[in-house]
């Protein structure tokens, strides 16, 4: 069964899970439709999009599936934009302008329930970005925002503006967090808080009871059931190129071996259980995942049912030597 939280500003119920949806695209619509109204039927409100994806593809097609199935207030939109791009930094009030008017336009919506900047740049002020943002607020555009790559540090920057100015600030994040810790970035100022090294980050989420969207649950396949550490070199080339630079290192690999030691204890998967340490963090989470196909969706499920203990997840996390 789905489990659900509400956040001020949205005022619609918010699956734990949220359907990662960039694999859609309109060239395949009877399949992206066919696994959308699985994942809504599974009690899944929440989708993920952005800006960026496919060219605007998968924005378009979440835009006709929710017109064809008059689902719209039933649905919790996750859009993103002002990603970087090859040239320059699009962290500006004038490029969020522009990618929210195209979002909209293609999820045939007049908003979006919480709306993502894609990356920050920390070289700009924040108070345009704050001001920004509020002008969309004001206007109806978006229910409420937040930071996808934000430091913890710019998110309590830009919400004492926001404070001090009268305004309404950032009320959500999404970070990186999985099992694995990250020691490179995949890509461009991808923020991460997994692993020791995060613990004053996940501790000022914790204060601050702000509540996370957080992505890469299984660390881009880290944890999808086909790696084990004697088989890693050997499997290395048939996964993107970052995720190895990520997360090939000791400490990742004995992480690995902990989580297929406690799912074959428990009838679970490896994906299952990186899954099911994300959920059962004490942090208010929603983890995007990207389901593929029904069999995904329904595994997905078990996870957010089978909850670990403290002490299963500290032995995970090398914290412990006794679970």
């Amino acid at each position: 069964m789905m489990e659900y939280g509400l956040i001020e500003g949205v005022n619609k119920k918010i699956s734990r899970l949220v359907q990662g949806c960039i694999m859609l695209h309109s060239n395949k619509l009877e399949e992206s439709f066919a696994l959308l109204d699985t994942a809504y039927a599974a009690g899944i409100t929440a989708y993920d999009s952005a800006h960026l994806y496919a060219g605007g593809e998968v924005d378009r097609v979440l835009g006709l599936w929710m017109e064809e199935r008059g689902n719209r207030e039933e649905i919790v939109l996750i859009g993103k934009g002002a990603h970087l791009n090859q040239d320059r930094n699009r962290v500006t009030p004038y490029d969020i302008a522009s990618d929210m008017a195209d979002s909209l336009v293609r999820l045939r919506s007049d908003y979006i329930d919480i709306y993502l900047l894609h990356r920050d740049d920390p070289t700009k002020p924040v108070g345009p970005i704050v001001d920004a943002l509020n002008e969309h607020h004001a206007a109806g555009r978006i229910r409420i925002f937040g930071g996808s790559n934000w430091s913890p540090e710019r998110l309590e920057e830009a919400n004492e503006y926001a404070d001090k100015n009268g305004l309404v600030p950032f009320a959500v994040s999404s970070p990186n967090f999985s099992l694995a810790e990250q020691m490179e970035e995949p890509w461009t100022d991808c923020l991460s808080i997994s692993g020791a090294s995060q613990e004053a980050a996940r501790r000022w989420y914790v204060s601050k009871s702000m509540p996370l969207f957080t992505w890469s649950s299984v660390a881009r396949g880290f944890f999808s059931g086909k790696i084990t550490s004697s088989n890693a070199e050997e499997v290395r080339d048939q996964f993107d190129g970052s995720m190895p630079k990520s997360y090939y290192y000791p400490g990742n690999f004995k992480r690995l071996d902990r989580a297929w030691e406690l799912a074959e204890d428990k009838g679970l998967t490896v994906p299952q259980i990186a899954l099911s340490y994300v959920l059962s963090f004490p942090l208010d989470i929603y983890a995007l995942v990207g389901s593929a196909n029904s069999e995904e969706i329904a595994s997905n499920l078990q996870a957010l049912q089978s909850r670990l203990t403290e002490e299963e997840m500290a032995w995970l996390d090398l914290r412990s030597e006794t679970r």
